[in-house]
């Protein structure tokens, strides 16, 4: 600590020294490369629910669709997500995913039986997106699939033959099924989550008895030869820490990959969300306060995961969280469709910086959802397709994707609406394989530009590029109208002198640097 302080006065003396140019220019140190802390590229992972338009309409459309597309699955949205590389995609739930009988989407399509969405408006699917489908949508992505099993309104041996069905490559009854249905070798899924939300709409059970129920369910998920499983247990809602206390120590961590944390950041309160586009400067302060709470959330259910499992075997995965509206106006309010506006793009960025400086133990995530559905990716209206700001930030994010983390170490200024105040700045930092450092920072302020002078390690490169992403208000965003007022744009507000950089950052923007 003696040391980071030293830096920290040297890179104060180094913009000027005076207490009061300080104020004004925050000082950043770039640590070293933590030695064996790893930023997951899982951390960069994301869901998609049978909910809405997110499955049927998003990534599986009318045959008779005017848009390039395999079988039914979209390409062009394809082709948006391999750009930003995705790692791993969840599916089928959620919610959805405790009434889900993976049975009944296997075979010949118009054979297989319809079922009634119950979670997300009663609406009648057809089972045509099911288990083939969902792998080979995997396949074109190139992502890992991340499987939630039926643990609510299901049995073990359903769950354990879903498995055997995708990763067994020998004789048995469901492989004959699996060969039949056109796949002759195993899948090989090694990502299970052990039900969903099952304090809540998985089945409303107690810590204890699913700790119990997981343990049977777990028991008999078995590992075949190139399919080690990881497996999921389902964790506490926000800030229930009985719930991982609980887990923790029933479950032995052998037998537990990781434990799952669902947070979303909701502008007012769960009654009434408040708008995805039409708010103020308090309610986006708000937002962005609630979004902050994130980082207290994973400190402390990691501190009750480092008292039973110090090695940090078990992996916090955060595997439902972003920004939760209201829908919009004359949509149905079951489908979950909102507007994705900079506001988000803040949430996610803020958010991927704390996962990023909590790599040590947070190994996966999932943002909620993909298309259609929450803070999406992805909108579609038809033929129309548009990436939001939050799809943005995931494309210069990518970049610290399996590199090795840096801390970055630096007091913020305030950002203060009335008598309320965040830390207008937070950041992270990685060096990837190459040698390459990358600095990814936000300022949340709403109207003052915020001036940067990180004091880099003495390796690092003499060439320094950026971009930024930012707009003319916090609710701006991209429509089917306009489909690039919000998009990633070339930055230059930056000098370096040695190893001292110095960046000026617009307000409400993401900037990521990279220095080589």
């Amino acid at each position: 600590m003696k040391h980071v302080n030293r830096l920290l006065a040297l890179a104060a003396f180094a913009i000027g020294g005076t207490a009061a140019f300080a104020q004004t220019t925050v000082p950043v140190v770039v640590g070293a490369p933590e030695k064996d802390i790893v930023i997951s590229k899982h951390i960069y992972g994301h869901f998609s629910e049978h909910l809405g338009h997110c499955i049927y309409d998003g990534f599986w459309v009318n045959e008779n669709l005017n848009v390039p597309k395999k079988d039914r699955i979209r390409l062009d949205i394809v082709d948006a997500l391999k750009k930003i590389k995705i790692p791993n995609l969840r599916w089928p739930g959620g919610c959805f995913a405790d009434e889900y009988h993976w049975r009944d989407g296997i075979g010949p399509r118009k054979q297989r039986p319809v079922m009634i969405n119950t979670n997300w408006g009663n609406v009648t699917e057809d089972n045509s997106f099911g288990t083939h489908e969902f792998l080979e949508l995997c396949s074109l992505l190139g992502t890992e699939p991340y499987i939630t099993g039926n643990v609510g309104s299901g049995t073990v041996e359903e769950m354990s033959k879903w498995v055997e069905y995708l990763n067994f490559d020998g004789v048995s009854p469901v492989t004959g099924i699996r060969k039949q249905n056109g796949h002759e070798k195993p899948f090989n899924v090694s990502f299970w989550g052990v039900g969903n939300e099952s304090w809540g709409c998985g089945g409303n059970m107690s810590p204890e008895f699913y700790a119990s129920q997981f343990k049977r369910y777990a028991t008999f998920c078995k590992n075949y030869p190139n399919a080690q499983l990881k497996k999921i247990a389902s964790g506490p809602n926000v800030d229930d820490y009985r719930w991982t206390e609980t887990l923790m120590k029933e479950v032995p961590s052998w037998l537990m990959w990781g434990l799952s944390l669902h947070y979303y950041t909701v502008p007012k309160d769960w009654g009434n969300k408040g708008s995805a586009t039409q708010f103020d400067e308090k309610e986006y302060f708000t937002t962005m306060q609630k979004c902050l709470y994130m980082d207290e959330l994973v400190t402390k259910h990691s501190a009750i995961m480092d008292k039973y499992d110090p090695k940090k075997h078990v992996s916090l995965v955060v595997d439902e969280w972003g920004i939760w509206t209201n829908v919009e106006p004359g949509t149905n309010g079951a489908f979950l469709y909102q507007q994705n506006s900079m506001r988000d793009a803040l949430v996610a960025a803020t958010t991927l910086n704390i996962f990023n400086n909590h790599a040590d133990r947070v190994r996966m995530a999932n943002l909620a959802q993909t298309i259609n559905v929450l803070q999406a990716l992805v909108l579609t209206d038809k033929e129309k397709m548009l990436l939001t700001p939050t799809y943005h930030v995931f494309d210069l994010y990518q970049v610290h994707q399996n590199a090795h983390q840096l801390k970055l170490h630096f007091a913020s200024p305030d950002y203060s609406v009335g008598d309320q105040k965040i830390p207008a700045v937070n950041g992270s930092a990685s060096q990837d394989s190459s040698g390459a450092i990358h600095i990814s920072l936000v300022n949340l302020d709403a109207s003052k530009k915020i001036s940067i002078s990180a004091l880099l390690p003495a390796n690092a490169g003499a060439k320094v590029s950026a971009r930024v992403l930012t707009a003319a208000a916090f609710n701006s965003y991209n429509s089917f109208d306009e489909p690039n007022k919000v998009v990633p744009a070339a930055f230059s507000d930056f000098k370096k002198d040695g190893s001292q950089l110095a960046v000026t950052l617009p307000p409400i923007s993401v900037v990521v640097l990279t220095i080589q």
